[in-house]
């Protein structure tokens, strides 16, 4: 596809999975965030790559939200004209979700700082160990978590 209508992408997503696309929002004409169902995270992702040439990660975004771990998938076509951001939420308490190096290798990196610094869990993932924490920080404990706490002194 030669040029990127932002509702015709999402229009087209959400033909694609009925249902699954659980909310959209758009922030200017080449940027769109949405929502799916974290069953078609994969689905989603590979269709995007596929149909759009949406094949450029450019970062995963993690926050915990109390209740979920909302995660982003910033993808854009490699001149970037475009941003498609894939959005997910998970649970806090078992926060699994495949990895999708598989389809993007790119996201090696990202998935693995992710991990570190939210204890994201992403299965299948080639390499998750350690990226940004020293070798020496404690097990299970996530400095982008809420419940972190900062010791001073």
């Amino acid at each position: 596809m030669s040029t990127f209508n932002m509702e015709f992408i999402v229009k087209d997503l959400m033909n694609a999975f009925p249902n699954k696309i659980l909310d959209y929002k758009f922030d200017g004409a080449r940027s769109v965030f949405v929502s799916v169902d974290t069953g078609i995270l994969h689905d989603a992702i590979r269709y995007l790559k596929d149909r759009y040439y949406l094949k450029h990660i450019t970062t995963i975004t993690g926050t915990d939200l109390g209740d979920s771990i909302e995660l982003i998938y910033h993808l854009s076509p490699l001149d970037r004209r475009v941003l498609v951001n894939v959005k997910v939420r998970i649970s806090r308490d078992n926060p699994h979700i495949p990895s999708i190096v598989p389809l993007l290798p790119g996201a090696v990196l990202y998935e693995r700082e992710v991990h570190d610094l939210l204890g994201v869990i992403f299965d299948g993932h080639p390499s998750l160990e350690r990226l940004i924490l020293p070798d020496d920080w404690p097990e299970g404990v996530y400095p982008l978590r809420k419940d972190y706490k900062v010791e001073v002194g």
